[in-house]
Parts: structure tokens; C-alpha cells; sequence
């Protein structure tokens, strides 16, 4: 038999708090899991430093991995089986894209590619391609099989109905990580009748539709989008603990290139800050790694890199007040002076942090990061966007929601053991009572 179409003698079943069970029927999806790239995963969390704000938030990036491939599971197997607009030869295709899609995500992931100029998306392709354990699994289904799983990913595969189902504005990545990522910060924003959705789904030529009676639980769907980013994703306080992060990457990455003797040496970012990260490189970092080199960094001599890896461990992170650049640009200005004058580098304890999140969008053709709309079938069979139907969405298409934040060591300014009317003066601009 060949080995694409090779079945377990028994399935296997995970239990899962989200899907209840996970099932794996498929050899090539059996060797994939047990690969040691799908594996590192447990070691990425899927919500970076949000367990600093929502204590339960420890779930891994191989948690959501195996949500997003039994969602996939249950639509090519159950909703879409023997319909003529699906190529059940796509089945595998489908599968493997799903279960791999975050294969290339780093410790605390979107805060470490900032400061290292990283994409997940391309390391999940190189992993794909590359000479590692999942290729192996992979090139046994088919030479060009890799490929192929690599340009659904890069969504430039030819078939754009498996692309949309895990890649567009109602996909089963989002599906998965809303409810995943509300059960384990204990939210109820991110609940939403799934089961209801997948009911509806409809394969077509080129997308996946809805069908308009399932409208109402699309609705549901997208505003609990929304009010996961700003309840969950956006919240103030993991901001903070991403600005400090972000800033013990910066000012690590600072010292090494003023060749500063680090009392332990960082290793495993040598290739990172030289802008040359080889495969190999990336794939031995993890979050385990990144908190072992911020324990050893508490004991540095450089105070800022000090500080800011003992407030990282230690939870002592900066506080906030709101702020509109684009009008208090002055006020920013005054405040860099201040901080200066009492020796709190403003590089590193003075940072404006946005966040801007556009809930749902139809099509705007050639614009930047442009998104395939949601089309409901009707009746007659005639394709309509949501926001045509929906007066719900249509009130907040295209509409992006920004929220700018001030963030600063409030401890540090009321210690006035040291230029102690500057820290006044800082305070009093902040509007920051000292008590």
C-alpha cells in the first residue's frame, strides 16, 4: 500500500480540553507528530507572555497545532466528503498543512521576530523543505510533496480552496486558537457555535463559502474575534511584559555589538545578533532556553540588562498611562529629556507600545495584506459578501481599532533617593499621583 494511503492499525486519540478528542488515522500524520521539530512545539507557548496576565495561559503552540488539524480532520472527512466541488485528493494536502502551519514559530514568538527581523511563516517553509525530520516524513508521500505543503503555508499553492481553509477570515486556525485561548485564560469572549459553522461550510471552485442560513454564528464568531483581541491579545498588561522582553533582546543584542564580556555568554543568540541564523540555530531555541539566559542575566554587571531580566522573571513590570503620539509628541519629547537627566535610559524605560487590530474587511484589490471576505451562499446559489447581509459586520468592516500606551518603571520614579524633583517633574507630566 502506498504510504500515503496507509492507515494505523488502531487509532490513536488524544484527549482534548477544547475538541474533547483529537483523532489520528493516518500514518504520515502518526510520523509527523512524533518528529522532533512537531515536538519543540511544546516548548512554544501559544500565547507568549500572556500567562504574566492570565495565569492559565501556559498552553503550547503543539496544543493548537493538533486543534487546527482536527478541525481540518472533520471537514475534509465529514462536511465536505463525496461533495463534487471537493478533490478528495487533496485530503492529505490538507491535513499535513494544518498540523504543520506553526511548525516555525520561536520562543515568545512575534516579540522575538521583531527584534531579530524573523518570519515564522519562513522558517516553517524551511523546516518543511529543509533537511530535517518532517521533510523525511514528507518526501515518503511524494518528491514534490513538501512543496506542496510549503506553498499552501506560503499561500501561493494552486488551489486556493484548501488555502482558505486554513488561512483567511474565518479558517480553522482561528477557529481552534479563539476557543483555545479563551478556556485557558478563562475568558468567555472566545466561545462560538463551531459546530454550527462547520454544518454550514460549503466547498467551491476556488474558496469555502457559508451557506446563509449559518449566518448568525459567523456573526457570533467574528465579535468574538474582536473582543478576544481586545480582552485577550491587546491587554495592557501582557503589552508591558512584551515591552520588557522585547527590550532585554534589544539591549542584549546592544551589548554584544559594543563587544561587552557578558559574565555567560550567550550562545545560542550569537547567530541572532549577527543577522545569520542558520536552521539549526533556530531550531534549538526555545522558551526554556530564552528564561535560562534571563536567570543568568540577573546577575550582569551592564544595570540595565540587570533589571529588566528581574523584572521579566520577577513579574515587576512597567505601568502605563494612555497616550495619543500623534498629539502629545511634545509631552514624549519632555519626558525623554527627564528620563535622561534622572539616568533612566528613555531607550529602555520610557516606550510607546500599539496595538490595531481590523476585526473583519472585504476585498480591497492590490492593497497591502489584502483580505479574502467571507461569502455566504444563498438560496438561489448566488454568492453574497458578508457585510452585504449582515448589518452587524457591515458596521464594523474595515474599520481598524488603534490603542497607543505610555509604558515606564512607576518603581523607579518614586525612589527619590536619587534626583528626586526630575522623578517629581516626570510624574506630575504622566499625571501619576505618588502614592
Amino acid at each position: 500500500m502506498k504510504y500515503s494511503n496507509q492507515k494505523l492499525q488502531e487509532e490513536k486519540v488524544f484527549k482534548d480540553p477544547v475538541h474533547r478528542y483529537i483523532h489520528v488515522r493516518d500514518q504520515v500524520i502518526w510520523d509527523l507528530i512524533g518528529t522532533k521539530e512537531f515536538q519543540r512545539l511544546r516548548r512554544i507557548r501559544q500565547l507568549g507572555t500572556t500567562y504574566l496576565t492570565f495565569h492559565g495561559a501556559e498552553h503550547s503552540r503543539l496544543n493548537h497545532s493538533l486543534g487546527v488539524y482536527e478541525i481540518i480532520r472533520r471537514i475534509v472527512d465529514d462536511v465536505f466528503a463525496n461533495r463534487p466541488e471537493w478533490d478528495e485528493s487533496e485530503r492529505l494536502l490538507s491535513l499535513c498543512a494544518a498540523l504543520l502551519h506553526d511548525l516555525g514559530h520561536g520562543p515568545y514568538s512575534h516579540s522575538f521576530e521583531k527584534v531579530f527581523d524573523l518570519d515564522h511563516e519562513v522558517f516553517t517553509q524551511a523546516i518543511i523543505l529543509g533537511d530535517t525530520e518532517v521533510n523525511q516524513v514528507l518526501k515518503r508521500v511524494s518528491r514534490s510533496f513538501p512543496q506542496k505543503v510549503s506553498d499552501v503555508i506560503a499561500k501561493t499553492y494552486d488551489n486556493n480552496q484548501i488555502i482558505s481553509l486554513i488561512s483567511s477570515q474565518i479558517d480553522a486556525d482561528r477557529m481552534d486558537y479563539l476557543q483555545r485561548d479563551a478556556y485557558f485564560t478563562g475568558v468567555s469572549y472566545g466561545h462560538f457555535d463551531m459546530e454550527r459553522i462547520l454544518r454550514v461550510l460549503r466547498p467551491r471552485e476556488d474558496q469555502v463559502v457559508i451557506k446563509s442560513s449559518g449566518m448568525h454564528a459567523v456573526e457570533d464568531y467574528i465579535m468574538s474575534r474582536y473582543q478576544m483581541y481586545w480582552q485577550v491579545y491587546f491587554h495592557p498588561v501582557t503589552r508591558s511584559s512584551e515591552v520588557i522582553l522585547t527590550k532585554i533582546l534589544h539591549r542584549a543584542k546592544e551589548l554584544s555589538e559594543m563587544n561587552y564580556e557578558f559574565a555567560y555568554e550567550p550562545m545560542h543568540f550569537v547567530s541572532m545578533f549577527e543577522g545569520k541564523v542558520t536552521l539549526k540555530d533556530y531550531l534549538k531555541l526555545d522558551e526554556s532556553v530564552i528564561m535560562y539566559y534571563f536567570q543568568m542575566w540577573e546577575d550582569e554587571k551592564d544595570p540595565i540588562l540587570r533589571d529588566l531580566c528581574s523584572r521579566f522573571i520577577n513579574r515587576n513590570l512597567f505601568k502605563y498611562v494612555e497616550f495619543d503620539p500623534s498629539k502629545e509628541y511634545k509631552k514624549l519629547n519632555k519626558l525623554e529629556q527627564l528620563f535622561s537627566e534622572a539616568d533612566l535610559d528613555p531607550e529602555y524605560y520610557l516606550v510607546v507600545d500599539s496595538s490595531s487590530d481590523l476585526p473583519y474587511d472585504f476585498y480591497r484589490p492590490g492593497e497591502e495584506e489584502e483580505r479574502v471576505p467571507i461569502h455566504l451562499l444563498m438560496p438561489s446559489g448566488e454568492l453574497r459578501e458578508l457585510s452585504r447581509q449582515s448589518e452587524i459586520v457591515d458596521a464594523i468592516s474595515g474599520k481598524r481599532r488603534t490603542d497607543h500606551k505610555l509604558y515606564y518603571p512607576k518603581d523607579l520614579l518614586m525612589d527619590d533617593s536619587t534626583h528626586k524633583e526630575t522623578k517629581e517633574k516626570i510624574l506630575a507630566i504622566l499625571g501619576v499621583s505618588e502614592h
